[in-house]
Protein backbone atom coordinates (compact mmCIF):
# COMPACT_ATOMS: atom_id res chain seq x y z
CA UNK A 1 0.00 0.00 0.00
CA UNK A 2 1.82 3.61 -1.12
CA UNK A 3 1.39 5.90 1.41
CA UNK A 4 2.51 9.90 0.74
CA UNK A 5 2.01 12.69 3.32
CA UNK A 6 2.02 15.76 1.65
CA UNK A 7 2.02 19.03 3.78
CA UNK A 8 1.91 22.45 2.23
CA UNK A 9 2.33 26.11 3.83
CA UNK A 10 0.55 25.21 7.87
CA UNK A 11 0.04 27.68 10.30
CA UNK A 12 -1.29 26.81 13.48
CA UNK A 13 -0.94 27.20 16.89
CA UNK A 14 -2.98 28.18 19.81
CA UNK A 15 -4.79 30.64 20.70
CA UNK A 16 -2.98 33.81 20.00
CA UNK A 17 0.29 32.22 20.11
CA UNK A 18 1.89 31.74 16.60
CA UNK A 19 3.65 27.99 16.19
CA UNK A 20 4.14 27.17 12.65
CA UNK A 21 4.43 29.49 9.73
CA UNK A 22 4.08 28.04 6.23
CA UNK A 23 5.33 24.58 7.04
CA UNK A 24 5.74 22.65 4.11
CA UNK A 25 7.65 19.40 3.70
CA UNK A 26 7.01 15.54 1.82
CA UNK A 27 7.33 12.01 2.78
CA UNK A 28 7.60 9.67 0.27
CA UNK A 29 6.41 6.22 0.53
CA UNK A 30 8.83 4.09 2.19
CA UNK A 31 10.67 7.04 3.53
CA UNK A 32 11.86 8.26 6.80
CA UNK A 33 12.14 11.84 7.37
CA UNK A 34 13.42 13.87 10.02
CA UNK A 35 12.25 16.98 11.65
CA UNK A 36 15.34 18.64 13.73
CA UNK A 37 14.75 21.29 16.17
CA UNK A 38 15.26 22.21 20.14
CA UNK A 39 12.17 22.32 22.38
CA UNK A 40 9.64 24.94 21.48
CA UNK A 41 10.08 25.28 17.72
CA UNK A 42 7.16 23.77 16.94
CA UNK A 43 8.21 20.06 16.08
CA UNK A 44 5.30 18.72 18.50
CA UNK A 45 2.35 21.10 16.76
CA UNK A 46 2.73 19.89 13.41
CA UNK A 47 2.75 15.84 15.21
CA UNK A 48 -0.31 17.17 16.26
CA UNK A 49 -1.80 18.90 13.01
CA UNK A 50 -1.61 15.78 11.32
CA UNK A 51 -3.33 13.69 14.26
CA UNK A 52 -6.46 16.23 13.89
CA UNK A 53 -5.15 17.53 17.16
CA UNK A 54 -4.86 20.89 16.02
CA UNK A 55 -6.18 22.00 13.38
CA UNK A 56 -3.98 24.70 11.01
CA UNK A 57 -5.33 28.10 10.09
CA UNK A 58 -4.36 27.31 7.22
CA UNK A 59 -2.32 25.53 4.51
CA UNK A 60 -3.26 21.72 3.36
CA UNK A 61 -2.32 18.39 4.97
CA UNK A 62 -2.75 15.65 2.54
CA UNK A 63 -2.15 11.66 2.75
CA UNK A 64 -2.17 9.61 -0.49
CA UNK A 65 -2.61 6.25 -0.11
CA UNK A 66 -3.22 3.60 -3.51
CA UNK A 67 -4.50 6.69 -5.26
CA UNK A 68 -6.65 8.23 -2.94
CA UNK A 69 -6.00 11.25 -1.79
CA UNK A 70 -7.40 12.09 2.19
CA UNK A 71 -7.57 15.85 3.55
CA UNK A 72 -6.44 15.15 7.21
CA UNK A 73 -7.74 19.01 8.25
CA UNK A 74 -11.26 17.62 7.43
CA UNK A 75 -10.85 14.29 9.80
CA UNK A 76 -11.08 13.77 13.18
CA UNK A 77 -8.56 11.95 15.25
CA UNK A 78 -9.96 8.95 15.16
CA UNK A 79 -10.83 9.24 11.31
CA UNK A 80 -6.94 9.72 10.76
CA UNK A 81 -6.16 6.73 13.04
CA UNK A 82 -8.83 4.31 10.97
CA UNK A 83 -6.69 5.69 7.86
CA UNK A 84 -3.59 3.85 9.03
CA UNK A 85 -1.70 6.77 11.22
CA UNK A 86 -0.23 6.16 14.07
CA UNK A 87 1.10 8.74 17.05
CA UNK A 88 4.33 7.96 19.29
CA UNK A 89 4.14 10.96 21.23
CA UNK A 90 6.14 13.07 23.21
CA UNK A 91 6.35 11.69 26.66
CA UNK A 92 4.90 8.20 26.23
CA UNK A 93 1.83 9.05 27.28
CA UNK A 94 0.71 5.27 28.45
CA UNK A 95 -1.55 4.19 31.24
CA UNK A 96 0.56 3.80 34.24
CA UNK A 97 -2.22 1.93 36.15
CA UNK A 98 -2.47 -0.87 33.56
CA UNK A 99 -0.18 -3.46 32.52
CA UNK A 100 1.82 -4.27 29.65
CA UNK A 101 -0.03 -6.31 27.54
CA UNK A 102 -3.48 -3.97 28.79
CA UNK A 103 -1.19 -1.24 26.71
CA UNK A 104 -0.63 -3.31 24.17
CA UNK A 105 -4.23 -4.25 23.48
CA UNK A 106 -5.53 -0.45 23.58
CA UNK A 107 -3.22 0.39 21.15
CA UNK A 108 -5.13 -1.92 18.92
CA UNK A 109 -8.26 0.47 17.97
CA UNK A 110 -8.75 0.51 14.80
CA UNK A 111 -12.01 -1.90 13.46
CA UNK A 112 -8.76 -3.41 10.56
CA UNK A 113 -6.18 -4.12 13.20
CA UNK A 114 -8.38 -5.98 15.82
CA UNK A 115 -8.38 -9.22 13.46
CA UNK A 116 -4.59 -8.61 13.71
CA UNK A 117 -4.07 -8.81 17.41
CA UNK A 118 -2.18 -12.49 17.93
CA UNK A 119 0.17 -11.67 15.02
CA UNK A 120 0.92 -8.17 16.36
CA UNK A 121 1.37 -8.74 19.69
CA UNK A 122 3.48 -11.88 18.69
CA UNK A 123 5.51 -9.80 16.87
CA UNK A 124 5.93 -6.61 19.14
CA UNK A 125 6.90 -9.78 22.41
CA UNK A 126 9.49 -10.90 19.32
CA UNK A 127 10.86 -7.11 19.08
CA UNK A 128 10.95 -6.07 22.57
CA UNK A 129 11.67 -9.30 24.61
CA UNK A 130 11.47 -7.80 27.87
CA UNK A 131 7.79 -6.58 27.65
CA UNK A 132 6.90 -10.46 26.99
CA UNK A 133 9.06 -11.13 30.63
CA UNK A 134 6.67 -7.74 31.93
CA UNK A 135 3.79 -8.15 29.95
CA UNK A 136 1.76 -8.76 33.73
CA UNK A 137 3.38 -5.65 34.82
CA UNK A 138 2.11 -2.05 35.47
CA UNK A 139 3.11 -0.26 32.63
CA UNK A 140 4.18 2.50 35.35
CA UNK A 141 6.44 0.62 37.18
CA UNK A 142 9.18 -0.09 34.37
CA UNK A 143 12.17 2.04 33.59
CA UNK A 144 12.27 4.93 31.13
CA UNK A 145 13.45 2.74 28.16
CA UNK A 146 11.35 -0.38 29.07
CA UNK A 147 7.84 2.50 28.28
CA UNK A 148 9.48 3.49 25.36
CA UNK A 149 9.62 0.27 23.61
CA UNK A 150 5.99 -0.07 25.04
CA UNK A 151 5.00 3.14 23.27
CA UNK A 152 6.58 2.15 20.25
CA UNK A 153 4.93 -1.64 20.34
CA UNK A 154 1.68 -0.39 21.19
CA UNK A 155 1.47 2.23 18.17
CA UNK A 156 2.20 -1.12 16.20
CA UNK A 157 -0.56 -2.58 17.29
CA UNK A 158 -3.07 -0.91 15.15
CA UNK A 159 -1.02 -2.14 11.85
CA UNK A 160 0.47 1.50 10.64
CA UNK A 161 1.29 2.49 7.64
CA UNK A 162 2.39 5.94 8.24
CA UNK A 163 4.19 6.37 11.95
CA UNK A 164 4.82 9.70 13.60
CA UNK A 165 7.52 9.17 15.90
CA UNK A 166 7.84 12.41 18.43
CA UNK A 167 10.87 12.87 20.57
CA UNK A 168 11.26 9.24 21.11
CA UNK A 169 15.14 10.18 22.58
CA UNK A 170 13.40 12.30 25.60
CA UNK A 171 14.67 10.85 29.24
CA UNK A 172 16.61 8.24 27.93
CA UNK A 173 20.40 7.62 28.40
CA UNK A 174 22.66 8.31 25.01
CA UNK A 175 22.68 3.80 24.67
CA UNK A 176 19.18 3.70 25.33
CA UNK A 177 18.68 6.62 22.66
CA UNK A 178 20.80 4.55 20.44
CA UNK A 179 19.14 1.43 20.72
CA UNK A 180 15.65 3.21 20.81
CA UNK A 181 16.67 4.58 16.90
CA UNK A 182 18.63 1.37 15.60
CA UNK A 183 15.30 -0.36 16.96
CA UNK A 184 12.82 2.03 14.65
CA UNK A 185 14.86 1.55 11.78
CA UNK A 186 14.34 -2.28 12.20
CA UNK A 187 10.27 -2.42 12.03
CA UNK A 188 10.38 0.73 9.71
CA UNK A 189 11.74 -1.98 7.14
CA UNK A 190 10.49 -4.93 8.62
CA UNK A 191 7.12 -2.85 8.91
CA UNK A 192 7.33 -1.11 5.06
CA UNK A 193 6.45 1.86 7.12
CA UNK A 194 6.37 5.48 6.15
CA UNK A 195 8.20 7.27 9.11
CA UNK A 196 7.94 11.17 9.93
CA UNK A 197 9.79 11.43 13.23
CA UNK A 198 10.40 14.90 15.34
CA UNK A 199 14.07 14.78 17.13
CA UNK A 200 16.08 17.04 19.07
CA UNK A 201 19.12 14.81 18.79
CA UNK A 202 20.81 15.36 15.21
CA UNK A 203 23.40 12.67 14.99
CA UNK A 204 20.68 10.20 15.73
CA UNK A 205 18.18 11.12 14.16
CA UNK A 206 20.21 10.92 10.73
CA UNK A 207 21.08 7.47 11.54
CA UNK A 208 17.98 6.55 9.89
CA UNK A 209 16.78 9.55 8.32
CA UNK A 210 16.38 9.60 4.64
CA UNK A 211 15.87 13.22 4.34
CA UNK A 212 15.90 15.88 6.94
CA UNK A 213 14.24 18.91 7.89
CA UNK A 214 15.59 21.80 10.29
CA UNK A 215 12.61 24.71 12.34
CA UNK A 216 13.35 27.09 13.92
CA UNK A 217 10.84 29.14 15.57
CA UNK A 218 7.94 27.56 13.96
CA UNK A 219 9.51 27.86 10.39
CA UNK A 220 11.19 25.36 7.97
CA UNK A 221 15.02 26.88 7.83
CA UNK A 222 16.80 24.53 6.06
CA UNK A 223 16.32 20.94 4.24
CA UNK A 224 17.89 18.08 2.32
CA UNK A 225 19.38 14.94 2.32
CA UNK A 226 21.39 13.30 4.92
CA UNK A 227 24.74 13.86 3.07
CA UNK A 228 23.64 17.47 2.35
CA UNK A 229 22.73 18.15 5.85
CA UNK A 230 25.76 16.20 7.26
CA UNK A 231 28.04 18.46 5.12
CA UNK A 232 26.23 21.92 5.84
CA UNK A 233 28.84 24.61 7.51
CA UNK A 234 25.54 25.91 9.65
CA UNK A 235 24.28 22.62 10.50
CA UNK A 236 27.86 21.68 11.58
CA UNK A 237 28.23 24.51 14.05
CA UNK A 238 25.23 24.73 15.34
CA UNK A 239 24.07 20.76 15.69
CA UNK A 240 27.14 18.86 15.48
CA UNK A 241 29.48 20.62 17.56
CA UNK A 242 32.13 21.09 14.83
CA UNK A 243 33.78 24.34 14.01
CA UNK A 244 35.11 25.48 10.37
Amino acid sequence: MATKLIIENIDAGYGAVRALHGVSLTIENGQTVALLGTNGNGKSTLMKCVMGMVKPDQGSIRLEMDGVTHDLTKLSTEEIVNLGVALIPEGRRLFPKLTVEENLLLGAFREVSRPQIPDNIAFCYEAFPVLKERKSQLAGSMSGGQQQMLAIARALMSSPKLLLVDEPSVGLSPLLVSQTISKLKELKEKYKLTVLMAEQNFKQAMRIADHGHIIVHGEIVFNGDVDTLMSNDLVKSYYLGVSK
